[in-house]
């Protein structure tokens, strides 16, 4: 699938990463029941060959780049870790890609991931990778949409005793959260509302980046073929638009 040229200027490392999820069926559309009825799907799993995995590392490791010296508070991260079980490969391929950018700035960054169940022989516990004790983490994950995995991965990393600086997640839905008429009725209320991100950054402090947003992939499906998808993504994004 060629996508054309979008009315602003998206990076190359967005566009090659939006275009190889959409040739390849990791980015889909149709009716999904997420959080609510959604018209498109992200399956970070599809990402499973060689030139895949290089697109989204090189696109995360430049997202990360571009976070990193846009927030000049947040420290150097001295772990990148992938929560089990779709991080582990995103985490590892990321750092590889990272030093391949930058040598001498992503020697020393470790990689680390948990288990879901915790290990009780050999070398034990529940991370695999470098000790979190001590470390500034910044995390990389998929899609985040409830934010559970978020807090329990900050939890984690917490009681590792080390510190997480950050999340880097492939797509930022950009969704309020469900009010209690949807959560009991299957019913929007209509009131604005924060994303689960900017939850977590209200709870917790912890900046969050993406590789692409809503915004992106309805920029980049304008001009194509299918029209209808766009459309129900812009109106999707109308009714369901976080207030951060």
């Amino acid at each position: 699938m060629v996508i054309s040229t979008p009315a602003y200027t998206i990076p190359a490392y967005k566009t090659v990463f939006l275009q190889s999820c959409l040739s390849a069926n990791v980015l889909t559309f149709g009716s999904y029941t997420l959080k609510s009825e959604s018209p498109y799907f992200f399956n970070a799993g599809s990402l499973h060959t060689a030139p895949l995995l290089s697109a989204i590392s090189t696109a995360y490791a430049h997202t990360i780049i571009s976070f990193l010296a846009s927030h000049p508070s947040i420290p150097k991260p001295d772990i990148l870790f992938g929560p089990a079980y779709k991080g582990i490969p995103l985490c590892c391929s990321t750092i590889l890609e990272l030093h391949r950018l930058d040598p001498e700035a992503w020697r020393s960054v470790s990689y680390s991931f948990n288990r879901k169940e915790v290990k009780d022989h050999g070398e034990g516990g529940g991370i695999v990778g470098a000790s979190l004790k001590g470390k500034n983490v910044l995390v990389i994950d998929d899609v985040i949409t409830a934010g559970t995995a978020m807090r329990e991965t900050i939890e984690l990393v917490t009681k590792e005793g080390g510190r997480v600086v950050g999340f880097v997640v492939a797509l930022d839905r950009a969704e309020k959260m469900p009010g209690p008429g949807e959560q009991e009725q299957g019913a929007d209320d209509g009131e604005p509302r924060l994303s689960a991100i900017g939850q977590i950054k209200r709870d917790f402090g912890v900046q969050t980046a993406s590789i692409v947003t809503l915004d992106d992939l309805i920029a980049v499906l304008r001009g194509k073929g299918n029209a209808g998808d766009r459309e129900r993504l812009e109106e999707y994004r109308k009714r369901y638009r976080a207030s951060d």
